[in-house]
């Protein structure tokens, strides 16, 4: 990090804060800290799934497939993330939670960066 640049790789950043690259969490003088946008690079194994559903949530999301097989489960609907590049959005007040049909790699953009939103161990998404 140097001069308000922070060079890195998804992979191994993302192994040193459950998956997040990027959002209010990150230290003020650290160019991945932002108020307005959180990021992560999410890493699951065939079968992982989130043990609970997010409710109430506050924040936008953007969910982008990198490789794998992966679903999202939202009310009343089941979405199948299986091509590179597949994705899925959904808005604030929308309860989600998640399942690795096989090893994937997603890429996870939420807005607004809100405080007080922490991921527990066991939710990564």
């Amino acid at each position: 990090m140097n001069d308000g640049v922070y060079v890195g790789n998804a992979g191994k950043d993302a192994a040193l804060d459950r998956g997040w690259l990027l959002g209010h969490f990150k230290d003020a003088v650290d160019p991945r800290h932002s108020e307005a946008v959180e990021i992560k690079w999410g890493v699951h194994p065939r079968g992982d799934e989130r043990s609970q559903w997010v409710k109430g949530e506050e924040r936008t999301a953007l969910l982008v497939l990198i490789s794998g097989r992966f679903r999202v489960e939202l009310p009343g609907c089941s979405v199948l993330l299986e091509q590179q590049g597949d994705y899925v959005v959904w808005g604030r007040g929308v309860d989600h939670s998640w399942f690795a049909e096989e090893e994937s790699v997603v890429l996870t953009v939420r807005w607004p960066s809100v405080p007080g939103h922490a991921a527990t161990e066991k939710s990564r998404a």
